[in-house]
């Protein structure tokens, strides 16, 4: 059997878009950029991102991006723009939901993302 050390790895977000830096993220996460890749295994990696608040996030986007929730009740769905969610829990929190979003929806995504430090 063989042992694995859990590898950190830093993201610079700086001048980054949040598209392109959250597949770099899910990517790493799933462990896909190591050879002993498996999709029934969480990755013994931690990723850690930092300057978050200096991504590049054009004027456009922020005003027209609309992330929406549905609670299954009537009238139970609920639209925000990035820039409200920006103005609330602040940047962290549209690259923490790209990210969960890119990762696949199953038993493991919980634990990948607690693999996910952003600072």
């Amino acid at each position: 059997m063989t042992e694995t050390t859990n590898k950190e790895i830093t993201f610079d977000a700086t001048g980054k878009r949040i598209g392109r830096l959250a597949t770099s993220i899910a990517h790493t996460l799933l462990g896909k950029d190591r050879t002993d890749f498996a999709r029934n295994t969480v990755a013994p990696v931690t990723v850690s991102v930092e300057n978050v608040d200096k991504m590049d996030i054009s004027d456009k986007k922020a005003r027209t991006k609309i992330y929406d929730h549905y609670s299954g009740y009537h009238g139970g769905r609920k639209e925000q723009t990035l820039e409200e969610i920006v103005a609330k829990k602040g940047h962290s929190e549209i690259l923490k939901m790209a990210v969960y979003n890119m990762l696949p929806g199953n038993r493991l995504r919980k634990a990948r993302m607690k693999n996910l430090i952003i600072k």
